[in-house]
């Protein structure tokens, strides 16, 4: 009886495991608490609400101080752990924003990862790509710092004995928006047989980048002018 019982609880392991996965998020809660206006309103969020492959919800909502200050929340499975975990930006109220990796601790949504929060009020990141980058089996992040002023490139990987982000390589003279866009400028170009890259904009928005991760350094070259969407949407496709 005890090893069918044993057999039994195996079987169902998997099962158990999947409908503990998260398998789509979003923000909910509008407020103006925060009125920074980066993405065109001053209507930001206090809520992060994520599915259950069976269905349900959980959520989260943050106190006065704090808001996810962001397009939309990312799903990537960060710990190979085959899960997904969730990204997002979020802005303190005296701090600015940082980069945060939500994810399913006994039950519940929690916070498992942040950046340390860039230090000063209405001063924001904008999330670049997450993938792989460098071909290791490990997930990377890469995000903007401070695309309006710093315009720093950083990649961060997820490491979860921390927990904590760490920091992989960073470059300077990249951007990814414009004060008041709702949408963030290029993205991800990965393309069969040849490495990942992101795809940023130079400084002055001329000029249109796309970066590896290789040995542990940003490698940039550039793509050519900037000409708009259609460039932008021509250095994200694959030949």
């Amino acid at each position: 009886m005890r090893r069918l019982a044993s057999a039994l609880l195996l079987a169902l392991a998997p099962a158990a495991l999947s409908a503990q996965t998260i398998t789509s998020a979003r923000y909910e809660g509008p407020t103006d608490r925060y009125p920074h206006g980066v993405l065109g309103d001053a209507v930001e969020h206090d809520t992060l609400a994520v599915t259950l492959a069976d269905g349900r919800t959980l959520a989260l909502r943050w106190p006065d101080t704090l808001v996810f200050e962001d397009t939309a929340p990312r799903l990537a499975d960060l710990d190979g752990d085959g899960g997904a975990e969730v990204v997002v930006v979020e802005s303190h109220e005296g701090q600015g924003a940082r980069l945060a990796v939500y994810g399913l601790s006994g039950g519940t949504l929690a916070l498992r990862a942040a950046t340390p929060f860039i230090g000063t009020r209405f001063r924001w990141l904008a999330p670049a790509a997450i993938a792989d980058l460098d071909g290791d089996g490990r997930v990377e992040i890469a995000y903007v710092d401070r695309p309006h002023l710093a315009r720093v490139l950083r990649v961060v990987r997820y490491d979860p004995a921390g927990p904590r982000l760490a920091e992989v390589a960073s470059a300077e003279g990249h951007t990814n928006h414009r004060i008041g866009d709702r949408e963030i400028l290029g993205g991800l170009r990965a393309c069969p047989g040849t490495p990942p890259e992101i795809v940023t904009a130079s400084p002055d928005w001329t000029r249109l980048m796309a970066t590896r991760l290789e040995g542990g350094r940003l490698v940039t070259r550039d793509l050519g002018p900037n000409g708009g969407p259609g460039a932008v949407a021509q250095a994200l496709a694959c030949p």
